[in-house]
C-alpha cells in the first residue's frame, strides 16, 4: 500500500490519512471510510496491525475516493518523536570525498520542525550561503521498540519514503564546533514524500535506483545497494540508545554528487528546483525560495 497525509483543497477539514489507488486514480479517505480512524499518520501507525487492516479494507472497497485534483499532499509523517539521520553511509559517497569507510553508523539528527511536504518550498536561511542537496531513502518506524535485533528489525518498519537531507554546509562543517545539527535542521530542510510505501509493497529496499536532479540535470545517480550499514543494522544500532516510537523517521544517507564536493563547489540559489527520486517509491520536487 501507499499511505499519504493530505488536505482537501478549499476545505478546512485539516489533515487526513489516505491510501493511494493504483495508476494515480485517487486517494481513499480513511476517516471517511471509518470515522474511528485518526487524522494523522503518527496516530494511525500507533494503531499497529488494526490500522493497516482498516487501510487495506478501505482500498479494496473502492469507496470514499477523493480525486487527485482535489487534494494537496503533505509530508507522509509530521511531528514525529525523532528524525534520525545517518552520515557517510554510501560507499561511493565516501570515495568522492576520500574518506574512510565508517566502522560504525555515524548518527545525527534533525528537529521534527525541519519536515516539509513533497512539493513545498525550501527556504534559504538568511545566515547561510552554502545550502546543499542530499537525496536519501527514508523509512518510518511502525511500532515501539528498544534493543531490537537485526533479524526482527523489518517488522518494526511501517514503510519507506523519499527524503532530501538539505544541508547548510557552512554551519555543518565550519561553525558551531563542527557539530552537524544546526546546519541540518533549519526549517524546511527535510522534505519528505510523496507517500509512505509499506514494507510489504517494496520488494528490496537495498536495490533501488536513487537520483537527485537540480533544474532538470541529474546530479546524484546511484543505488541503495551502495549502503554501508543496511536498514536492519541501523534499526538495531539506534535502538540500543533510544526507544523507537511509531512515526520516527530515519534518513539512511546520501550517494555521491552533493554540491560541496564539486570543483568548484555548487550551492542552491533562489529559483532552483530540486527533484529527488527513488525507484518504486516516487519523487519529491521542491523549489528553492
Amino acid at each position: 500500500m501507499r499511505l499519504v497525509q493530505f488536505s482537501r483543497k478549499g476545505s478546512e477539514g485539516g489533515v487526513r490519512i489516505g491510501v493511494e489507488q493504483e495508476q494515480g486514480h485517487g486517494v481513499v479517505d480513511l476517516k471517511a471510510f471509518d470515522p474511528s480512524m485518526p487524522s494523522t499518520m503518527r496516530e494511525f501507525l500507533e494503531l499497529g496491525k488494526a490500522g493497516m487492516e482498516c487501510a487495506q479494507r478501505a482500498l479494496s472497497s473502492g469507496q470514499c475516493v477523493v480525486p487527485r485534483s482535489d487534494i494537496s499532499l503533505l509530508s507522509p509523517v509530521t511531528r514525529p518523536d525523532k528524525v534520525v539521520c545517518v552520515g557517510m553511509n554510501y560507499k561511493d559517497h565516501c570515495l568522492e570525498q576520500n574518506a574512510p569507510i565508517p566502522l560504525e553508523p555515524i548518527i545525527f539528527n534533525k528537529f521534527p520542525s525541519a519536515i516539509t511536504g513533497p512539493y513545498d518550498d525550501i527556504a534559504l536561511p538568511a545566515n547561510s550561503q552554502e545550502v546543499d542537496w542530499e537525496v536519501e531513502l527514508a523509512f518510518v518506524i511502525g511500532q515501539k521498540g528498544k534493543h531490537i535485533k537485526e533479524e526482527d528489525a523489518l517488522s518494526y518498519i511501517a514503510g519507506f519514503t523519499v527524503a532530501n537531507d538539505v544541508s547548510a554546509r557552512d554551519w555543518q562543517l565550519n561553525k558551531n564546533g563542527n557539530q552537524w545539527l544546526l546546519g541540518k535542521t533549519f526549517d524546511t530542510f527535510c522534505p519528505l514524500g510523496p507517500a509512505l510505501v509499506t514494507t510489504a509493497a517494496l520488494k528490496d529496499a537495498h536495490n533501488l535506483g536513487i537520483r537527485c536532479l537540480v533544474n532538470g540535470d541529474v546530479i546524484q545517480d546511484s543505488n541503495t545497494s551502495q549502503m554501508i550499514f543496511k536498514i536492519e543494522q541501523l534499526v538495531a544500532w539506534v535502538s540500543q540508545f533510544a526507544t523507537l516510537y511509531p512515526g520516527d523517521v530515519f534518513l539512511t544517507g546520501t550517494p555521491p554528487g552533493v554540491g560541496v564536493f564539486k570543483k568548484p563547489p555548487v550551492f542552491l540559489k533562489r529559483g532552483d528546483v530540486v527533484e529527488c527520486q527513488i525507484d518504486g517509491i516516487g519523487s519529491i520536487r521542491n523549489t528553492v525560495v
